[in-house]
């Protein structure tokens, strides 16, 4: 290993349930959105039937954790109740708990209170689109529950973000966004942290493949970096296509993060990214 590299060398593992995982070789979580209204029809699961058959074929098709999700975060989407969003987790945290009792789920939410509940339940990861800028208590809480934090990256909120794409300089600023926020969550105690620069949050297109272009700018950080791509406006509005015809799009874009630096793909389509993290470790064991 070259000095450089020490340099910028990336923590490579993950406490999941007290189990060390490594990530030195990218991870795929899966999509479960328990929600009537993600940008994407096909992930929105809301049968008992259709979480958990959802759930058996990400696990199968080699998903290391599945993140459950009960808010839509798609441009203008609807802002539901924290008690609609609670019920909506738990009842798909409980179904796939007691059928895939080892599973690691992760919980996709920016308040702290469904955070809680789901980790209570068994979910061992908090994916937070706002990095914590959406609910002051998210810091404390995940510090209080000790587990892995997602920290993405996104300016308002998902019913105002695509009037927040002024930025000064791209790349600085959401690292210092990261900076400060990682600096804060070190000081609470917190020792898992990835790094998601939100494409397509308070982003252009323009502006996401800018940071899919320089995803390696982040590895100063010295934290997992998790591209979450699949089948968003940036694949499917350059292609003229619609989100459902965005699985080879996102395919491609997957091997670039790959390339740049990502430790972790999440995605609708688990096999496919598979087989893409197969395909790169082929040409970078």
């Amino acid at each position: 290993m070259k000095a450089k590299d020490k340099i910028f060398q990336v923590k490579k593992t993950l406490n999941l349930r007290g189990n060390l995982v490594s990530l030195d070789t990218p991870a795929v979580m899966g999509i479960l959105n328990i929600t009537p209204d993600s940008f994407y029809s096909l992930s929105r699961q809301n049968s008992e039937k259709e979480i958990l058959y959802a759930a058996e074929t990400m696990l199968a098709d080699g998903a290391l954790i599945i993140d459950i999700g009960g808010y839509s975060s798609r441009p203008n989407a609807e802002d539901i109740s924290i008690e609609v969003e609670t019920e909506r987790i738990s009842k798909a945290i409980a179904l796939v708990i007691k059928e895939f009792p080892e599973a690691y789920i992760s919980i996709d939410t920016f308040r702290n209170s469904v955070a809680s509940v789901a980790i209570d339940q068994g979910a061992c990861i908090i994916n937070d689109i706002s990095g914590g800028t959406l609910d002051a208590k998210m810091f404390h809480t995940i510090a209080e529950l000790n587990v892995p934090y997602i920290m993405m990256h996104m300016k308002g909120t998902p019913q105002n973000m695509t009037q927040q794409t002024n930025y000064k300089n791209l790349l600085k600023d959401i690292t210092i966004f990261f900076s400060e926020r990682v600096e804060k969550l070190r000081f609470l105690g917190v020792k898992d942290i990835i790094l998601d620069p939100g494409f397509g949050f308070a982003k252009t297109s323009k502006q996401s493949y800018e940071i899919l272009q320089n995803l390696d700018y982040f590895k100063g950080m010295r934290l997992p970096l998790l591209a979450g791509l699949s089948r968003k406006s940036m694949i499917y509005k350059t292609l003229d296509i619609t989100a459902k015809e965005a699985l080879n799009g996102t395919t491609a874009l997957n091997m670039v993060a790959l390339m740049n630096g990502a430790s972790m793909l999440r995605v609708h389509d688990v096999k496919a990214a598979v087989e893409t993290v197969k395909l790169y470790k082929a040409i970078y064991p």
